[in-house]
């Protein structure tokens, strides 16, 4: 489960901002993974990277800058959609991974999707090019929303590729948009909600200062208010919709829960801010560690 919400304009208006981008992450606590950085592998890629054995070199959210063109990509699990029977993911970086001869369903980790996008700038990698391809292979994969962004001195491409069904949708540039964990024409209430939420903090704070407006979008992510019921959310997650159902999702039980906070601003100059809130330890009541990462480009 994880929750996104965005602006993308590439002209904006004088101090104003290229990309306004709120996003949590909602994971077991337990999850190994690397906090937000520059990559070691891409220089012009910035993001966290999971570190889950077989999952390695993944990520969940990353943005990229190459040549005066930003590329950012999320991935978003899609919530109670059957793996196949008997399924087994395979990660492409492990090529001599070994699987039974007798089980012909091999699905790939999900969170390369987001990390090959963002780190190629050739046209094969441009955002249309791109989700094409993966369009044609999605079925290798688990259920997923993969949210693309690409931004160019004069334009901004925003799409949606679903893999259950397989869909490819466009977005027009310059408005607020929110996407979870089902199909964004069956959105849950809690996305509903958020993207309003987020839409007037854009309208009010989109010329603000980076400080200002970071602290309206994590107070947004913060956001504890459980919006139940939510038909769509009790069809998808019948055992755990109540817990899922608010923006920063906490379920003791089961250590699962909204682990990581992240805000991505670039304003009409080409500065990045990237800031990150992510649990230090296993207890969300515990040590968060925060992250701001500042580059001109």
């Amino acid at each position: 489960m994880c929750v996104i919400f965005f602006y993308a304009n590439a002209e904006p208006s004088p101090g104003g901002y290229k990309l306004i981008l709120a996003s949590n992450r909602d994971e077991f606590y337990a999850r190994e993974t690397q906090q937000v950085g520059k990559w070691s592998q891409a220089q012009h890629v910035y993001g966290g990277i999971d570190l889950e054995p077989g999952r390695e070199g993944g990520t969940w959210l990353a943005i990229g800058h190459h040549q005066d063109v930003f590329k950012v990509g999320a991935l978003l699990n899609l919530t109670g959609e059957p793996k196949p029977r008997n399924a087994i993911a395979l990660n492409i970086l492990q090529p001599h991974q070994q699987i039974p001869t007798n089980n012909e369903h091999f699905l790939l980790g999900r969170g390369m999707i987001v990390a090959d996008y963002v780190k190629e700038s050739s046209k094969e990698f441009n955002s249309m090019n791109y989700n094409r391809r993966l369009l044609k292979d999605c079925n290798q994969y688990s259920a997923f929303n993969f949210v693309s962004i690409e931004i160019t001195p004069t334009s901004a491409q925003i799409q949606l590729l679903s893999n259950v069904p397989p869909t490819l949708a466009q977005f027009e540039p310059g408005k607020s948009y929110g996407f979870g964990n089902s199909l964004p024409s069956s959105p849950f209430q809690k996305v509903s909600h958020g993207q309003q939420q987020f839409e007037a903090t854009v309208r009010e704070h989109g010329n603000a200062s980076v400080d200002v407006l970071s602290s309206h979008l994590l107070e947004l992510l913060k956001n504890k208010h459980k919006f139940w019921p939510d038909p769509e959310l009790q069809r998808r997650a019948p055992n755990w919709g109540e817990g899922l159902s608010s923006l920063n999702v906490f379920i003791d039980h089961q250590g699962y829960g909204s682990r990581t906070h992240t805000v991505i601003l670039v304003d009409s100059q080409n500065k990045m801010h990237f800031i990150e809130e992510t649990m230090a330890g296993l207890d969300p009541e515990g040590e968060w560690l925060h992250k701001h990462i500042e580059k001109q480009f």
